[in-house]
């Protein structure tokens, strides 16, 4: 499939008449786009004129041939048009001298009850605007995702305060039969979706897939309900209560548009054009739990791929862009979210667990994980083993073992016992699912299941979900040998190994129980590392990614009934998943409260707030932790590093009191673009319409709240503004810890400022190489006010060549 992007220049004739001499390089190209071989394999082609006119002749041309269909206009973020084209008419189209850069389409994927609490919400910011129900007051959010589920709870008006019309607000709402008049209730405040992109590849079936912002996949839903839910919406699953669930804006307005659909994802035309009407829309914060897979091949920089200079374009118009990270960790260089106008966002792990117990015959007790009821009653129950219960091998797909087919069970024997089955190959890769093993638990009446597994590995794999019967599963191969050891021991078989009489025993606890550790955040996992790379070839930027990090593991939220693509929910109202894809909304929805309490600051002004004053160290004093693998069902952990979490685990509470924060604005991210090793300065200008200035500097120069280099040579200086956005003057003091091989030095060392946002202080910051390293290191600067504000920036480093 072939897809191309083109933007316009800024300049040149504003009308023309077709056929006129101004227009005859224009109806030229068109005619060769017409002629060209319309045989080859045909996909999606962005481009942009530098006037509407040949908007308009483009129109005309897809009108007469439908080889070349013109699927979006883009007047907001970007001043161009996606066009399905074939490579040969694109390349035809690219010589055009109106046209000023070609880009390929590509493919994005969709890379809560405890942590309003967790987070501190109630007895800070919140008290702050009136509690849970003023907390987001007037801020609108827009959510690019899979849609919503209208008639959801989290989204409800009934028993609200009502939502007064919101004039900044210019959005829709589509009609439909699955989405009918009056879905948008205030709350929900516009709802559009963009499948222009995904029809013209073919993957779209609007049976399937919803032409309407309905939600047909679930994850639309449950990133608006984590970031603007309705407070205390009860979360019922298996008729069991797992608390209730709230958004961290749950005041604030959702506008979605639907860009992306179940099992397809979604292509990048239709993400633009839902950006861009947002931005048109007046949303003040944009949350994108997606990304590409990996750095865009079609762009000499990841700064200029079209999606990073749509959300510049966005920034601009003063909308705050949240982004997810991506879920490619722990490895490195696996940010998908790349550049610094962006908020950039890692998942955390909170202190929320659901922990269950076996208790066997023999009075020992192994731990496991649960989310399922206990046995009924203090009594012990029969173990048997599925290979001593099945008859036949069924289907060749799955092992007997997976327990996925009732059929080769002997009932019989099988009736009033637990249940061992392993968690192994196939339900990590293949086909077997934990609601199918339900299925067959209930089928032959077996009075619960207890998972094993063959290896650590498998454990780690291990993705806990609600069951309805009882269950546990035993996650390390040691605790599941010495369970079978037990279960061997107590099982008397005859000479051909066949089970003759079964004389172990067991009971499970209730694993529906939550457990509250009290730790600290931990970086997740899944949860994508950096350092971010400028290029398709993956070498490293002089950019600090991701930026700061919010919980994003095991998070309850909204689901559609009607979601067909995770078994674990299907026909459930609420599910219970990770990602980066989780945490997004938790930033966007915490930026919206910051939004509400200061609605002058500029995007970088909330971005610097929430990264300066984010939490490094747990309430012991002791650094945040990263999970790394460790082969077992128990990460191994470090400490994190900017790298890993940015600025540190969002502390909301400490950011609507930052004392100062680095600015930075339009003119500034096009001086970044422009600097040493980033883009020449005719890409810049082709991809944003703005030149370059004259000494645009290095890419460190950028005020952003971090210093990073990925290569130091020698000594480099730069400065760092900050500005005071408090109430009262205050003098700083500025602290440091050198990254190893590293002497940083800073000038000045104290000063004073006063107040309002015209009152800066510049301090510049030597940094000096000593050694080479094959490895990064890290330091940290600190701010100290004498009124109590603490101010700090993560410093990355790497010294790879003399």
């Amino acid at each position: 499939m072939c897809s191309m992007a083109y933007t316009r220049k800024s300049s040149g004739s504003k009308s023309c008449a077709l056929g006129s001499p101004k227009c005859s390089n224009i109806d030229m190209s068109l005619r060769r786009m017409r002629s060209a071989n319309c045989d080859i394999q045909r996909g999606y082609s962005w481009f942009a004129w530098h006037s509407q006119v040949l908007h308009e002749q483009l129109e005309e041309t897809s009108s007469q041939e439908k080889s070349c269909t013109k699927l979006y206009s883009f007047t907001h973020i970007l001043n161009g048009a996606a066009v399905r084209l074939t490579s040969q008419q694109a390349d035809v189209l690219a010589k055009h001298p109106s046209v000023v850069h070609v880009q390929k389409s590509f493919k994005v994927q969709t890379t809560t009850v405890h942590t309003p609490e967790y987070l501190g919400l109630p007895t800070g910011i919140w008290s702050k605007m009136g509690g849970a129900l003023g907390a987001g007051e007037d801020i609108v959010i827009g959510i690019v995702d899979t849609g919503i589920d209208p008639t959801h709870p989290s989204f409800s008006t009934v028993g609200q305060k009502p939502y007064v019309p919101l004039s900044k607000y210019r959005g829709t709402c589509e009609v439909a039969k699955e989405f009918p008049a009056g879905s948008c209730n205030g709350k929900l405040i516009g709802a559009q979706h963009f499948s222009a992109a995904a029809s013209q590849d073919g993957a779209f079936n609007a049976s399937l897939h919803f032409a309407s912002p309905l939600d047909g996949d679930g994850h639309g839903s449950h990133v608006a309900s984590t970031a603007a839910g309705n407070y205390g919406v009860p979360v019922i699953l298996n008729n069991v209560t797992y608390g209730k669930a709230s958004g961290m804006a749950p005041r604030a307005r959702i506008a979605v548009y639907k860009a992306l659909y179940r099992l397809i994802g979604g292509f990048i035309p239709d993400v633009i054009a839902a950006c861009d009407k947002a931005v048109a829309d007046g949303v003040d914060i944009l949350s994108l739990s997606l990304g590409p897979n990996s750095p865009p091949g079609n762009s000499t920089s990841t700064f200029l791929n079209i999606l990073d200079l749509a959300l510049l374009n966005a920034v601009k118009a003063n909308v705050l862009v949240v982004q997810a990270a991506g879920n490619g960790g722990p490895y490195p260089k696996t940010v998908t979210s790349f550049s610094p106008w962006v908020l950039s966002v890692a998942a955390g792990v909170d202190d929320r667990t659901y922990p269950n117990v076996i208790t066997l015959g023999d009075k020992s007790v192994l731990k496991g994980t649960g989310l399922a009821p206990a046995t009924k009653g203090e009594v012990l129950y029969p173990l048997i083993l599925a290979k001593d219960a099945t008859e036949g091998q069924g289907n060749p797909g799955f092992a007997p073992s997976d327990c996925q087919e009732p059929s080769i069970f002997q009932k019989a024997l099988v009736t009033g016992k637990l249940l061992i089955c392993t968690y192994g190959f196939n339900y990590i890769f293949g086909g077997s699912t934990l609601q199918q093993l339900v299925k067959t638990v209930e089928a032959v009446g077996a009075a619960g299941v207890v998972l094993v597994v063959e290896s650590d590995g498998s454990g780690s794999k291990f993705d806990p979900v609600p069951l309805r019967i009882p269950a546990i599963a035993l996650l390390s191969f040691a605790d599941s040998a010495t369970f079978l050891g037990y279960y061997e021991a107590n099982t008397k078989r005859g000479q051909n190994g066949k089970a003759l009489s079964f004389g172990a025993t067991a009971k499970l606890g209730d694993g529906q129980v939550t457990v509250y550790t009290g730790q600290a955040q931990q970086v997740a996992l899944f949860s994508s590392r950096g350092p971010d790379v400028r290029d398709f070839n993956f070498n490293d930027a002089d950019v600090l990614k991701p930026n700061v990090m919010g919980p994003g593991f095991l998070i309850w939220g909204a689901w559609t009934p009607i979601a067909i693509d995770n078994a674990a929910y299907q026909g459930e109202h609420f599910a219970m998943i990770s990602g980066t894809s989780m945490a997004t909304p938790h930033v966007a929805g915490l930026s919206a409260l910051l939004k509400a309490k200061y609605p002058a600051w500029s995007p970088a002004a909330l971005s610097s707030a929430m990264v300066t004053t984010a939490d490094v160290l747990d309430q012991q004093g002791r650094p945040i932790q990263s999970q790394q693998l460790s082969g077992g069902p128990t990460p191994l952990l470090q400490d994190a590093t900017p790298f890993d979490m940015g600025g540190g685990a969002l502390n909301i509470n400490a950011a609507i009191n930052p004392g100062l924060i680095f600015e930075a604005v339009y003119l500034d991210y096009i001086k970044f673009l422009c600097s040493a090793n980033m883009s020449t300065p005719g890409e810049v200008l082709a991809a944003t319409k703005t030149a370059c200035p004259q000494a645009p500097g290095i890419p460190a120069d950028l005020n952003t709240p971090s210093i990073t280099f990925a290569n130091l040579v020698g000594t480099k200086t730069v400065s760092r503004t900050v500005t005071n956005v408090m109430a009262a003057g205050e003098t700083y003091t500025v602290t440091w810890t050198n990254p190893a091989d590293v002497v940083l030095t800073a000038s000045p060392t104290s000063f004073a400022i006063g107040t309002g946002l015209q009152n800066t202080q510049t301090v510049g910051f030597t940094l000096r190489a000593t050694a080479t390293s094959q490895t990064a290191s890290f330091g940290r600067i600190i701010f100290k006010g004498s009124l109590g504000h603490t101010v700090h920036i993560p410093v990355s480093i790497g010294i790879k060549e003399p």
